[in-house]
């Protein structure tokens, strides 16, 4: 288990591990690339450059910096973060991957464009945790709103509880390879049926269908998500952090782009830069 769980090796996520590893303690980061670092064609706006750097040209020096030190850094996309009691547990496609505390900086979330009706039954039959609520949906019928990697991960972790899963694609094609006792259901989705909780789904075709829960897995898992999965508190849909970007969840901490703000490299290193002193605090003071 490494003393520190870094989710995300952009430059949050790295400012944070330096100050970590110059710590003496060890960091272990996770993440599937750089996010939206990688699209800068040129970054002259950051101090200490001697000539502008691509994103990916900055990141790479970073990388670089925190391995020279001795972080240990893993390739793979997270799609479950836990407690267990003993640290963080966050789930990965290639692996799991453990930590005394942990950072989120993931970058900022994609948007994810709500159904009709969704934001109203969160909690009321839509869920964001297959490892978390499945237990509720023992035989009993569910959809997936996804099509990727993350969704099939949802639906690999219902599947031995629940009576049968429709994989819900909203029109967007397979990205990902599900089991053959999946139903697979490609067409536009035009709301959410029911109330007070979620009750099925409206097509744009007009047909309908009636399901007992929604998972909802689109694109990859975000801080947003993996947050949600953990258990820490949002406010007006805003993930709640106190002074040192640490969640309601103790020893979680979130930095970077994916706690809002303005988004930009300077920011989210001095972001990074706290969450990682205030882990290093938190360590010290709590599990040693």
């Amino acid at each position: 288990m490494a003393d520190i769980l870094i989710l995300g090796y952009g430059p949050a996520g790295i400012s944070a591990a330096l100050y970590g590893l110059r710590s003496g303690l060890e960091v272990l980061l996770v993440g599937k690339d750089v996010g939206a670092l990688a699209k800068a064609h040129k970054i002259e706006n950051y101090f200490g450059l001697k000539e502008p750097l691509t994103g990916e040209e900055l990141a790479e020096v970073g990388k670089n910096q925190a391995l020279a030190l001795g972080a240990q850094i893993a390739n793979d996309e997270v799609t479950d973060l836990m407690f267990d009691g003993f640290g963080f547990v966050a789930t990965g496609l290639n692996g799991t991957y453990r930590g005394k505390v942990c950072v989120m900086a993931t970058g900022a979330a994609r948007k994810k464009q709500p159904l009709p009706g969704m934001a109203e039954m969160e909690g009321h039959g839509v869920s964001y945790c297959a490892v978390c609520d499945a237990f509720f949906y023992r035989k009993k019928n569910v959809a997936v709103l996804g099509s990727g990697e993350y969704a099939l991960h949802e639906v690999n972790e219902l599947l031995s509880v629940v009576g049968s899963v429709t994989l819900l694609t909203n029109g967007a094609e397979l990205a990902a390879k599900f089991p053959d006792n999946v139903t697979v259901e490609t067409r536009k989705i035009a709301g959410l049926k029911g109330g007070s909780a979620f009750e099925g789904v409206r097509f744009e075709d007009g047909s309908e269908s009636n399901f007992d829960g929604m998972f909802v897995a689109m694109g990859s898992a975000n801080a947003t998500d993996l947050a949600l999965k953990a258990g820490a508190a949002f406010d007006d849909g805003k993930l709640v952090l106190d002074k040192d970007f640490q969640t309601t969840v103790p020893g979680l901490f979130a930095a970077g782009d994916c706690t809002g703000g303005t988004l930009q490299v300077a920011v989210a290193v001095g972001e990074g830069a706290i969450a990682g002193l205030a882990a290093i605090k938190y360590l010290r003071e709590h599990r040693g």
